[in-house]
């Protein structure tokens, strides 16, 4: 076990990564709203995906380089594109799972200590243990931290079913109006995670090269496979909890991100007791930090390469700074929206969703094209879904903007 621990490291980052507000607030939310009827969208679009986060590993593994310089491979505008969108974007999902983790911070630990208060303090623990340990300690870390939420959310789950007198509904519903739909795009615009999360994955692959000279492709392909599963388990386990705790109880969430925290513990606990505070709060509190941590990691890791390939120069000093400068524009962003936390998400997650088939059609192209050794090419099977999801994302983008 402790042989199989040591080589994992990405896919557990994945999975730090994925299981934030996907997880707690949309999968939540739809188990509230609509029962298990999301259930088919929650596996679907993690059968579609699957592919496109897994040519990240795929590729940074076979050829020791990350997804970004396929992307100037393929030709600097793809590159360009990307710097765009992730520009665009970083910020917005910075500062939409930060609110989160503060919330529940101020639901948990007092709020003797005002929301925006503990947004500066929770980055800032961050910030430390990225500076002082780095990609080593991120990657510990977050085996710990993958250990707990598995353990607490699943006795949480087990626990729901005990106190659960009716029969399970499986029926799975489309949604039909506008508003139902937006959530339905925005649920899977972050299940599992966003596309872009695949150029983390292939960044924190080549650092685990570094630390561990045994990782070879097949150990990053099982050690994603692993994340995968577990990302997909803890999302169908808090769309189950969601449904057996809070559907037809009349009770509606607060786009407050305090509020909306004391909502999400309190219904928990009256319904399965004031056991459940605490493994209810470990859960949801290591679910939100994980992701505030890796999400702060990756996206300066990301920028500052992105800038080196474009510019021909190296930055010994722009991982630091893209990352104050996330730190900087997230505070901004939380201070103008700290009480519109259920705007800001949705904001965040529908633009994860329509920038997906971006994503998904230069990862097919790059993993199956010369740039990649041809013994790590897709299979048959990859190739089928790949296409697949391909048509499946633009489908459902261009579903979504016709009704607007």
């Amino acid at each position: 076990m402790s042989k199989l621990l040591k080589k994992l490291g990405p896919g557990l980052l994945f999975a730090g990564a994925a299981i934030g507000v996907s997880h707690l607030v949309q999968s939540t939310r739809a188990g509230a709203d609509f029962g298990l009827g999301l259930l088919w969208a929650l596996l679907v679009v993690n059968l579609f995906k699957y592919p496109f986060f897994q040519f990240g590993p795929r590729y940074a593994s076979a050829t020791g380089e990350s997804l970004l310089h396929g992307y100037k491979k393929l030709g600097k505008g793809v590159l360009v594109f990307y710097f765009i969108l992730n520009i665009a974007t970083m910020f917005t999902i910075q500062a939409a799972v930060t609110i989160v983790t503060a919330g529940l911070a101020t639901t948990l630990f007092g709020d003797f200590i005002d929301l925006k208060t503990w947004t500066i303090i929770i980055l800032c623990i961050c910030l430390v243990i990225l500076f002082i340990g780095k990609y080593k300690l991120l990657d510990r870390l977050m085996k710990i931290i993958i250990i707990i939420l598995t353990i607490s959310t699943l006795i949480a789950v087990v626990f729901a079913f005990y106190k659960q007198d009716a029969s399970l509904s499986f029926t799975q519903v489309l949604p039909k109006n506008s508003i139902e739909i937006a959530f339905l795009i925005a649920f899977m615009g972050w299940m599992p995670a966003p596309l872009d999360v695949a150029v983390w994955q292939s960044l924190w692959t080549i650092e685990k090269q570094k630390d561990e000279k045994e990782y070879t492709p097949k150990s990053a392909l099982l050690d994603y496979n692993i994340g995968y599963v577990v990302a997909i388990f803890l999302g169908i386990s808090f769309l189950l909890l969601g449904y057996l705790v809070m559907y037809h109880s009349g009770n509606t969430f607060s786009a407050s991100a305090a509020v909306f925290s004391n909502q999400l513990i309190e219904m928990y606990t009256k319904s399965l007791g004031s056991w459940a505070y605490a493994v209810i709060g470990i859960a949801a509190f290591t679910t939100m930090f994980s992701t505030t941590l890796t999400t702060l990691d990756a996206s300066p890791r990301a920028m500052n390469k992105t800038m080196e390939l474009l510019t021909n120069k190296p930055f010994n000093k722009g991982y630091l700074a893209w990352i104050i400068f996330l730190v900087i524009g997230s505070i901004i962003i939380f201070f103008y929206f700290a009480s519109e936390m259920g705007l800001l998400i949705k904001i965040a997650t529908i633009l994860s969703f329509l920038t997906a088939p971006f994503y998904a059609i230069i990862n097919y192209i790059l993993i199956s094209g010369k740039h990649t050794p041809k013994e790590w090419h897709p299979t048959k099977a990859l190739h089928v879904l790949s296409i697949l999801g391909i048509i499946f994302l633009i489908g459902f983008s261009i579903w979504y903007i016709t009704i607007l």
